[in-house]
């Protein structure tokens, strides 16, 4: 029997994104709603013919009203159905990412159909954000549900840091906050290793949760490649890049970061895998930093800079600071060397960053080899009925 929640109509024109596979209703698609309903509520969704349409949480004060848990009329939101779902975001881990698993992303949000629920894995610590109400109101059982999951697979879990610092929450009119779930006693810093290269992660003040988990695999292929070549990471941050290219026995890396604080960090983890003496590290600005270079001076040149843009009003401005850099780069680089560019917005779409890199190839005068396209990690698996799951665009060029 079909359970009763309370109905939300959604107008007509929201219909058409709801049943393509969207995962959001928008507040501005609502044609009616019960005032009476208590916020973080399960709710259905119906069209004015009484069409079912999907089931979420209410968020009063978002823009996104709805985020939709489940498109089946018959399922009820209990503490089964997100063991289940918890449990379908593990296996498919266990299964991609099994040499990982100690610093992996065990819950993407809306790819894994719980979509305000980020859960990242370092060690014996888990890091989440959550970024729904109705979620927030069901964490503690949310957050059980995940140790005893990760103890029936013989994975100890001896704390949950909340990474609650996202404006994503103010949206939601929830608390901006960090630190241990039930105020546990543990330290804020761990050592992970990725693909065997071993890494300090602050998770307290680190970037995302704590490190970029997203990059792994991309990581890796730079690594493969760094063989006996010079190497300029630049917006190096912790050393993530760099790190994979010195343990791929380049002949020299360079790391080049804005923070100092992060190429501290950098250093540090250069000393853990004993290749400090095969690397330099420079705080400068990178759009400064490449002027200052002569054209031949390298083999391979990374830039993983920060998103440009968070939101498609800024994206001509991110465009030009896209093309600024990768046309510096690519001037820099020796004849048949190698750029490896990528952008982390969401916004930059693939055919445009795609377009930038053309242009800038053409007005730097040279010419583009693909060597690969790929995207994020494995752990960050992307649902196509949700765009908003794919962000993260990774090119490696020869240039000629």
């Amino acid at each position: 029997m079909k359970r009763k929640y309370p109905k939300i109509i959604i107008t007509d024109e929201g219909v058409p994104f709801l049943k393509h596979g969207q995962m959001w209703m928008y507040q501005n698609n609502i044609a009616h709603l019960d005032d009476e309903i208590e916020n973080g509520a399960p709710i259905d969704i119906y069209t004015r013919e009484q069409e079912y349409l999907g089931t979420g949480f209410l968020s009063k004060n978002s823009h996104i009203t709805v985020r939709i848990l489940s498109k089946d009329p018959a399922e009820k939101l209990d503490r089964t159905f997100f063991a289940q779902r918890l449990k379908a975001a593990l296996d498919y881990r266990f299964t991609v990412e099994k040499d990982n698993l100690d610093n992996c992303r065990l819950v993407y949000g809306e790819a894994d159909l719980l979509p305000g629920l980020i859960v990242d894995r370092y060690n014996d610590v888990l890091v989440t954000q959550i970024s729904s109400y109705g979620l927030e109101i069901r964490k503690d059982m949310l957050y059980q549900l995940l140790i005893d999951l990760l103890k029936q697979n013989r994975i100890t879990i001896n704390g949950i840091y909340e990474r609650n610092d996202i404006q994503a929450r103010a949206k939601e009119g929830l608390e901006m906050s960090k630190g241990f779930w039930k105020k546990a006693k543990l330290p804020t810093k761990t050592m992970i290793h990725e693909n065997g290269l071993k890494l300090m992660v602050d998770f307290e003040n680190g970037q995302k949760t704590g490190y970029f988990l997203d990059q792994k695999s991309n990581r890796y292929l730079l690594r493969q490649m760094a063989h006996g070549k010079t190497v300029l990471d630049c917006f190096s941050h912790t050393g993530g890049f760099a790190l994979n290219a010195a343990l791929g026995k380049a002949k020299w890396v360079t790391a080049v970061d804005v923070s100092q604080t992060a190429l501290d960090q950098a250093l540090e983890n250069a000393k853990l895998n004993h290749l400090e003496d095969k690397m330099d590290f420079v705080q400068a600005d990178v759009f400064d930093y490449l002027d200052t270079l002569q054209p031949n001076q390298y083999d391979i040149i990374v830039l993983d800079p920060p998103a440009f843009t968070k939101s498609r009003r800024t994206i001509n401005n991110a465009y030009h600071g896209y093309k600024n850099i990768n046309m510096k780069a690519m001037k820099v680089l020796r004849h048949g060397g190698y750029l490896v560019t990528c952008s982390c917005s969401r916004f930059m779409e693939t055919a445009n960053f795609e377009k930038m890199l053309r242009e800038a190839s053409q007005e730097a005068g040279v010419l583009l080899k693909q060597v690969s396209v790929t995207q994020q990690n494995h752990d960050h698996p992307i649902l196509w009925n949700m765009e908003e799951t794919s962000y993260l665009k990774f090119y490696i060029f020869q240039v000629i």
